[in-house]
């Protein structure tokens, strides 16, 4: 067990030293793919140990709580330096808010003689380590060729990898330990790491548009992690433990002090995922290289912040905490799948689906029953291979065209006939049956069918999620008449990762009963969900998971015989009421002065309903308005 979490937690730390220090990038890529490998490895091993409960022995003498009580105090200095470098008062408070209230909790409240279990971990813990150990090494195994051509791209004259690697390798051992911890300090400890990890990342490429959003992003954050001391402080002071699995079994929470404690632990992981009002810091978030929005979005940073919220779920069940963390996330879902609308940057519309579906995740939080938990995990899930899967196309599309602008996108099959099939794949998957994003999302609104506000909520931001997706989808699937498409080349670090999350987001979808039955059902006393023939049922209904992959595999097949009889088929160029250009064959029609016009198909994006500039203030207000309820509700 020590050696796994070893593995897990400490050598991506080791590691990302290793790629600092050995500046030979050929060294650099063989210590990112064996970390990656390794790590791989290590998760299913763990997983097949099932849970545990561990603490590390003294090193040199020093208890491990006293050298991570050092490493806080450390990491918020190196904070508070780059708030007096960039000359931001936000995140010089904030971070001195987080030293006064550590030197409080640690020097004159906590009793150190206190055994508390270091680490823990249940299932949902094991399956966030495969998460972010196979989904994240996968981005970083990507990012080996992406950040060669990326540095060429800029013409730099020095190679910035070594710091990039670092930082990027070091995430994915922050994250196993955040996931793992069991002591709330270890947790803050971890989530803290997280904050600067990513200041570090989407600052990296030191252009002006890169520091300002990586400062905006460090101090939200920051504003998170003063939410988490006040919790931590707020929930010692009321139950007198940072044992988390204690804090847990002692059931539902009806001290004020300790209801106070857990609305600002969410309010935490509000800020870290990203949730409105706080979406700024994650949508500038994409200036940085792909390979950092893959891994921000997907298997980590923002995970850290629906898993917090998920791990304390359980100590604030029927109150009016849950019912405000529930609101939140329901908004925010909305709201943002609003938003997506109106973008047609293929990173912004990620960037939003993104918060939206942490939104929902958050939502089922606050909803907080076993049906509402099982759709929380199915999210995490397939959400982070999908859109993994998503970022690392679009990177690798923007480096082909020069763009990640969706109607620069149209007839990309000619131009990247591979890339274009696994955008669509990967696009689909997050779209419809039967794969497990929906399916997790029909599993959130059957839990909250006995919330009326919530349920329409989810409902209304499903609706809406269909038409950007759809919209994208239809863009790439544009074939300009007569042309035949170009034979791909990839490297092959790119194209291993792409095919391999393309594949799991269909084969997981396809094992999401099993999956169901062996990983999330044994979590719970009763069974939220019946599993009969591939077909997951509840209460309100059903989801045919196995019919539904007999359905798309005929359609498939019909739509590629289709395909193949068009083959010979002659292109007709679209006609214009006879003012066609003679001999043209791309639908030019004779326009003023007789000049050619060509025809040109676009998209609706209806700013004038969903456009940031009308949306966005309301939403911020609207979600500070129920952050306060939250909090104020558990005064």
């Amino acid at each position: 067990m020590s050696n796994l979490l070893v593995v897990l937690v400490l050598l991506p730390f080791v590691a990302g030293l290793a790629c600092y220090l050995l500046r030979a990038s050929f060294v650099r890529s063989l210590v990112v793919l064996g970390t990656g490998g390794i790590l791989a490895v290590a998760s299913i091993a763990l997983m097949m140990t099932g849970p545990f409960t561990y603490s590390p022995g003294p090193v040199l003498g020093m208890s491990w709580d006293s050298l991570i009580t050092i490493a806080d105090f450390a990491l918020l200095i190196v904070i508070l330096f780059y708030g007096f470098k960039h000359n931001n008062l936000l995140i010089k408070l904030f971070s001195v808010a987080q030293m006064v209230g550590l030197v409080i909790l640690e020097l004159f409240w906590v009793d150190h003689t206190a055994h508390v279990p270091t680490f823990y971990a249940d299932q949902l813990s094991l399956i966030m380590v495969l998460i972010i150990s196979i989904v994240g090494s996968l981005i970083c195994i990507y990012a080996i060729p992406y950040m060669k051509e990326h540095e060429e791209h800029l013409h730099l004259e020095t190679s910035k990898q070594p710091r990039f690697f670092l930082f990027l390798v070091l995430f994915l051992g922050a994250m196993n330990g955040l996931v793992l911890s069991n002591n709330i300090l270890w947790l803050y400890f971890f989530f803290e790491i997280t904050t600067f990890c990513s200041f570090m990342l989407i600052g990296h490429d030191g252009t002006e548009i890169a520091i300002k959003n990586s400062v905006r992003a460090l101090w939200m954050n920051s504003a998170g992690g003063v939410a988490f001391v006040a919790g931590m402080m707020f929930i010692y002071a009321t139950a007198a433990t940072l044992d988390i699995q204690a804090l847990l079994a002692s059931g539902s929470a009806t001290a004020v002090g300790l209801l106070v404690g857990l609305a600002f632990i969410s309010f935490a992981g509000f800020t870290k995922a990203a949730q409105l009002p706080f979406q700024g810091w994650l949508l500038g978030a994409m200036v940085a290289p792909t390979p950092v929005s893959a891994l921000l979005h997907s298997s980590t940073m923002v995970k850290a912040g629906v898993y917090v919220v998920l791990r304390f779920a359980p100590a604030f069940a029927g109150t009016f905490v849950a019912t405000g963390v529930a609101l939140c996330g329901g908004f925010t879902f909305l709201a943002c799948a609003a938003l997506a609308i109106s973008q047609s940057n293929g990173k912004k519309i990620l960037a939003y689906s993104t918060i939206s579906n942490l939104g929902l995740i958050i939502a089922c939080a606050g909803i907080n029953t076993p049906a509402a938990h099982t759709a929380a995990i199915f999210l995490i899930i397939f959400h982070a291979v999908s859109k993994a899967l998503l970022f690392l196309c679009v990177g690798t599309i923007e480096q082909r065209i020069g763009s990640r602008d969706i109607e620069d996108m149209r007839g990309l099959y000619a131009r990247m006939p591979r890339t274009a099939w696994i955008t669509i794949t990967g696009i689909l998957t997050m779209l419809l049956p039967p794969f497990g994003v929906l399916l997790g999302k029909w599993m959130a609104i059957e839990a909250a069918s006995d919330q009326l506000f919530v349920v329409v909520m989810l409902a209304m931001g499903s609706a809406l999620t269909v038409v950007y997706w759809a919209r994208w989808a239809g863009s790439l699937l544009d074939m300009p008449g007569g042309e035949k498409p170009v034979p791909e080349e990839q490297a092959l670090l790119m194209r291993l990762p792409l095919l391999t999350l393309c594949l799991g987001s269909v084969g997981l979808a396809l094992a999401s009963p099993a999956m169901y039955e062996y990983l999330i059902r044994p979590m719970f006393a009763s069974a939220p969900f019946m599993v009969t023939g591939g077909v997951l049922s509840g209460p309100m209904g059903a989801f045919a998971v196995y019919p539904l992959f007999l359905v798309l595999g005929l359609g498939l097949l019909y739509a590629l015989r289709v395909v193949k009889k068009s083959r010979g088929m002659t292109f007709a160029a679209p006609y214009s009421g006879g003012a066609n250009v003679k001999g043209s064959n791309d639908g030019s029609f004779v326009g003023p002065m007789n000049a050619p016009v060509k025809i040109e198909a676009g998209n609706y994006y209806l700013p004038a309903f969903f456009g940031e500039e009308r949306l966005t203030t309301f939403a911020n207000i609207a979600a500070i308005a129920l952050i306060v309820l939250m909090i104020g509700g558990a005064l």
